[in-house]
């Protein structure tokens, strides 16, 4: 324990706010310099991957024998940002639990795949283990894409936080602007002006019906259902004036099976409504980002290899969940890698208060080293 405990103690202590979140932010130069270090000094190769100056991510390898299953651990190294914290990046221990940014989310999986591969350099493995300590998941997962480019294993497991559980699906989301035209005028000419946020309001309605309708129907069996709602809205000059335009920014996520097509085509069928019940009604969609959702079957290798680790090692079975948020496992399952995503407990993702369950690391850790020993033998 006191030597996961120093080594998340030094993670914390390093300042890799995302700059994409927080402009001038410090980013995840010095914390992957200290991994690669770190990894050097225990004897893992180590490859540096830095698409974009000054957003690296660490790859380290421990080599095998030939002929086994290669399996990827995969963390995070940039965080969110510190406003209203006190002291986030001066960690402190009080019982079991780490206190710090990023301790939470998610420097306690990065710890525990550290000293997993450390150790795994002593089970003369057949097979490959890749750990990808990459830069920009808070963001646009900028250090996930860049390693799957270079890099394929083939299973991976990704330890976002799950509190020791097993995460098989979560959810993807879509991004979508939509846009009203209007006419400017005198805000006493209304035989002139067009009003551009009345016509959003009709969208608003429609978006809102649509929210409800998926939420009465869930079909997936650990997600649920897909949803959505209006994130942003502006529009108007002044107060004397009819507005000309309003822009809308909406949040569409999504389960496994729902496609850009159809989240498209469920808006468009709205704006088609409000032009048939108002002529003068003028409206445009745009898809600004895309980010699929994950599942992976529960009979898949990694998944039951993992489930057999966990199980030998805690108290009960694990418990098999989908989560709500999206991970970067979503991009290693569409690159064709079997995933799953398990990692230590802890609370505070992106809160003024954040902590990690320090023996849930430890055990993390454990259970991933046990995991890679018998999957890439």
């Amino acid at each position: 324990m006191e030597r996961i405990t120093d080594l998340l103690r030094q993670l914390v202590a390093i300042d890799s706010v995302n700059p994409d979140l927080v402009p001038g932010a410090a980013g995840e130069r010095a914390i992957a310099e200290f991994v690669a270090r770190w990894l050097e000094d225990v004897g893992v190769e180590v490859a540096w991957d830095e698409p974009v100056p000054g957003r690296p991510s660490v790859v380290g390898i421990v080599r095998g024998s030939g002929g086994g299953r290669s399996l990827l651990l995969n963390a995070h190294m940039d965080t969110v940002g510190v406003a209203g914290m006190e002291r986030p990046h001066e960690p402190r221990v009080e019982g079991r639990r780490l206190y710090g940014r990023g301790a939470y989310d998610m420097k306690g999986g990065l710890a525990a795949i550290m000293i997993a591969v450390a150790e795994a350099r002593k089970l003369s493995l057949r097979g490959d283990v890749i750990l990808t300590a990459v830069a920009d998941e808070e963001y646009a997962s900028l250090g996930s894409q860049s390693v799957l480019k270079q890099w394929r294993a083939d299973a991976a497991i990704v330890t976002e936080p799950t509190s020791l559980r097993l995460c098989v699906a979560h959810k993807g989301f879509i991004w979508l602007d939509v846009v009203t035209q209007g006419r400017a005028a005198h805000g006493s000419r209304y035989d002139l002006g067009r009003d551009a946020i009345v016509m959003m309001g009709q969208v608003l309605v429609g978006l809102g019906e649509l929210d409800r309708s998926l939420r009465a129907a869930p079909s997936h069996r650990l997600l649920g259902s897909g949803s959505l709602h209006a994130s942003l809205i502006e529009g108007g000059q002044e107060l004397s004036s009819y507005p000309a335009r309003c822009a809308l920014g909406v949040e569409r996520r999504t389960i496994p099976g729902e496609t850009q097509q159809q989240v498209e085509a469920e808006v468009e069928a709205i704006l088609e409504r409000c032009k048939a019940a108002d002529p003068s009604f003028e409206a445009a969609l745009k898809t600004t980002l895309v980010r699929e959702p994950f599942e992976v079957p529960e009979e898949a290798p990694i998944v039951q290899t993992l489930l057999r680790q966990a199980s030998a090692k805690l108290a009960d079975t694990p418990q098999i969940y989908g989560d709500t948020p999206w991970m970067d496992a979503a991009l290693f399952a569409a690159a064709g890698i079997p995933t799953v995503v398990f990692g230590p407990g802890g609370a505070g993702a992106h809160a003024v208060v954040e902590w990690a369950d320090l023996e849930q690391v430890q055990r993390c850790s454990e259970i991933l080293l046990a995991t890679l020993e018998e999957f890439c033998a």
